[in-house]
């Protein structure tokens, strides 16, 4: 996520102090991404050097507030009209540890699979239940949860999906009495009763 032009974005509303963009910004994301106060000084510090921002001058005693520059206008507009830029496949932390995990000898594979389900559960059942506390008219909160939790519905169907692929390659290797493509150590071996197990809902 853009810090940079989530604040751009933030300006185009309206000319803010540094504490009022920090809650505004808050506010639009339901305080599911935290951001710190020091994160939007830097920020505004490197917009202000790149020609993006400026302060304006306000009433003895009273914070400056930020204003966007033509040029922040026209980097803010172009963000609106360009799609974002999805991160290179592969890169995601739980895909590059599975992938290790089935790599590197003597890793439980399936108690890391069922360990990471139940963590993702618990953020499901975390964001579902603030999901129903938020106004049907708050919609900017409204798309962010919704988000977060059709992701981690995704994560949940992707691990099934390698529970299955485990089990199935072991299933192959001892009907061809060759060694899996996995783990083979005991602790490191995925049964039918572990999958169903950490199958449950």
């Amino acid at each position: 996520m853009s810090v940079k032009h989530a604040l751009l974005a933030l300006l185009s509303w309206k000319p803010s102090t540094m504490y009022q963009l920090r809650k505004d910004f808050d506010a639009s994301t339901g305080e599911t991404w935290p951001l710190n106060i020091g994160q939007v000084s830097t920020t505004l510090q490197r917009l202000e050097r790149d020609g993006l921002v400026e302060q304006v001058a306000a009433l003895e005693g009273e914070p400056e507030p930020w204003r966007l520059t033509a040029g922040g206008l026209r980097e803010v507009q172009e963000w609106w009209h360009s799609p974002v830029p999805r991160e290179t496949p592969g890169r995601d932390e739980l895909v590059i540890k599975l992938a290790l995990a089935v790599t590197v000898p003597g890793v439980d594979v399936a108690e890391l699979v069922q360990r990471q389900r139940s963590a993702t559960l618990r953020v499901l059942h975390d964001i579902t239940k603030v999901r129903r506390g938020v106004d049907e008219g708050d919609i900017a909160v409204r798309l962010v949860l919704d988000n977060h939790i059709f992701t981690t519905e995704a994560e949940l169907r992707w691990l099934d999906d390698v529970e299955g692929t485990l089990l199935s390659a072991q299933a192959r290797a001892t009907a061809d009495g060759t060694v899996a493509q996995v783990p083979a150590e005991p602790q490191a071996q995925v049964s039918a009763k572990t999958v169903k197990a950490g199958g449950k809902r």
